[in-house]
Protein backbone atom coordinates (compact mmCIF):
# COMPACT_ATOMS: atom_id res chain seq x y z
CA UNK A 1 0.00 0.00 0.00
CA UNK A 2 1.16 3.22 -1.16
CA UNK A 3 2.31 5.63 2.34
CA UNK A 4 0.22 8.23 2.47
CA UNK A 5 -1.41 11.20 4.48
CA UNK A 6 -4.75 12.01 5.33
CA UNK A 7 -3.97 15.38 3.02
CA UNK A 8 -6.45 15.59 0.47
CA UNK A 9 -5.60 17.24 -2.62
CA UNK A 10 -4.02 20.49 -2.37
CA UNK A 11 -2.36 21.73 -5.26
CA UNK A 12 1.39 21.27 -4.11
CA UNK A 13 2.50 19.81 -7.42
CA UNK A 14 1.97 20.53 -11.21
CA UNK A 15 -1.58 19.77 -11.86
CA UNK A 16 -0.69 16.95 -13.79
CA UNK A 17 0.87 15.49 -11.05
CA UNK A 18 -2.04 15.40 -8.54
CA UNK A 19 -2.19 12.06 -8.03
CA UNK A 20 1.54 12.02 -6.58
CA UNK A 21 0.20 14.58 -3.68
CA UNK A 22 -0.21 12.07 -1.10
CA UNK A 23 3.19 11.30 -0.90
CA UNK A 24 4.48 14.98 -0.37
CA UNK A 25 4.39 14.81 2.98
CA UNK A 26 6.47 11.93 3.68
CA UNK A 27 8.84 11.56 0.69
CA UNK A 28 9.31 15.35 -0.71
CA UNK A 29 12.40 16.51 1.35
CA UNK A 30 14.10 19.04 0.78
CA UNK A 31 17.89 17.86 1.94
CA UNK A 32 19.83 14.62 1.12
CA UNK A 33 20.34 13.93 4.95
CA UNK A 34 16.60 14.02 5.22
CA UNK A 35 15.89 11.47 2.38
CA UNK A 36 18.67 9.36 3.46
CA UNK A 37 16.79 9.06 7.39
CA UNK A 38 13.10 8.42 5.76
CA UNK A 39 14.62 5.44 3.34
CA UNK A 40 16.60 3.94 6.44
CA UNK A 41 13.60 4.68 8.47
CA UNK A 42 10.86 3.21 6.23
CA UNK A 43 9.19 -0.24 5.44
CA UNK A 44 10.59 -2.67 2.54
CA UNK A 45 6.61 -2.58 2.21
CA UNK A 46 6.66 1.46 2.60
CA UNK A 47 10.39 1.35 0.13
CA UNK A 48 8.76 -1.01 -2.48
CA UNK A 49 5.10 1.06 -3.32
CA UNK A 50 7.17 4.63 -3.19
CA UNK A 51 9.20 3.14 -5.82
CA UNK A 52 6.85 1.51 -8.13
CA UNK A 53 4.41 4.81 -8.04
CA UNK A 54 6.73 7.06 -8.69
CA UNK A 55 8.79 5.25 -11.27
CA UNK A 56 6.90 5.00 -14.09
CA UNK A 57 6.08 8.85 -13.76
CA UNK A 58 9.95 9.36 -14.03
CA UNK A 59 10.28 10.04 -17.29
CA UNK A 60 7.07 12.76 -17.15
CA UNK A 61 8.97 14.49 -14.06
CA UNK A 62 11.89 14.96 -15.87
CA UNK A 63 10.46 16.17 -18.68
CA UNK A 64 8.80 19.13 -16.48
CA UNK A 65 11.01 19.61 -14.51
CA UNK A 66 13.80 20.52 -17.92
CA UNK A 67 11.08 23.44 -18.04
CA UNK A 68 13.15 25.41 -15.38
CA UNK A 69 16.82 26.02 -14.90
CA UNK A 70 18.11 24.31 -11.35
CA UNK A 71 18.12 26.42 -9.04
CA UNK A 72 15.25 28.91 -9.97
CA UNK A 73 12.39 26.03 -9.93
CA UNK A 74 9.24 27.23 -9.09
CA UNK A 75 7.43 25.82 -5.64
CA UNK A 76 5.64 23.42 -6.65
CA UNK A 77 8.10 22.05 -9.35
CA UNK A 78 10.85 21.96 -6.30
CA UNK A 79 8.39 19.58 -4.46
CA UNK A 80 8.44 17.46 -7.71
CA UNK A 81 12.20 17.48 -7.75
CA UNK A 82 12.21 16.39 -3.97
CA UNK A 83 9.83 13.11 -4.93
CA UNK A 84 12.49 12.32 -7.73
CA UNK A 85 15.73 12.88 -5.54
CA UNK A 86 13.98 10.51 -2.69
CA UNK A 87 13.25 7.86 -5.68
CA UNK A 88 17.07 8.24 -6.57
CA UNK A 89 17.47 7.57 -2.32
CA UNK A 90 15.22 4.83 -3.01
CA UNK A 91 16.11 2.50 -6.26
CA UNK A 92 19.28 1.21 -5.99
CA UNK A 93 17.43 -0.19 -2.01
CA UNK A 94 14.50 -1.89 -4.59
CA UNK A 95 16.68 -3.06 -7.16
CA UNK A 96 20.28 -3.94 -5.92
CA UNK A 97 19.16 -5.13 -1.87
CA UNK A 98 16.33 -6.60 -2.37
CA UNK A 99 14.28 -3.50 -0.82
CA UNK A 100 16.23 -3.73 2.58
CA UNK A 101 16.12 0.09 3.78
CA UNK A 102 19.83 -0.07 4.74
CA UNK A 103 23.02 -0.68 2.87
CA UNK A 104 23.91 -4.70 3.63
CA UNK A 105 26.69 -6.14 4.83
CA UNK A 106 28.02 -2.46 5.19
CA UNK A 107 28.63 0.04 8.08
CA UNK A 108 26.19 1.81 9.84
CA UNK A 109 25.43 4.33 7.42
CA UNK A 110 24.22 6.80 10.59
CA UNK A 111 28.44 7.09 10.38
CA UNK A 112 27.94 8.86 7.10
CA UNK A 113 26.51 12.22 6.93
CA UNK A 114 26.83 14.33 3.23
CA UNK A 115 28.76 17.46 4.37
CA UNK A 116 26.63 19.12 1.74
CA UNK A 117 23.48 16.94 3.41
CA UNK A 118 21.33 19.64 4.55
CA UNK A 119 21.38 21.98 1.51
CA UNK A 120 18.30 22.68 -0.50
CA UNK A 121 18.81 22.37 -4.23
Amino acid sequence: MMEMTDMTTQNLLPEEFNALEPLVAVWALPTQNERQQRRITSTRPALKSFYDTILPQLPAILKKLDEFPLGQLPEKESRLMALALSLAEVAPHIELYGGDPKVPHAFDEARFVAEHGQLAY
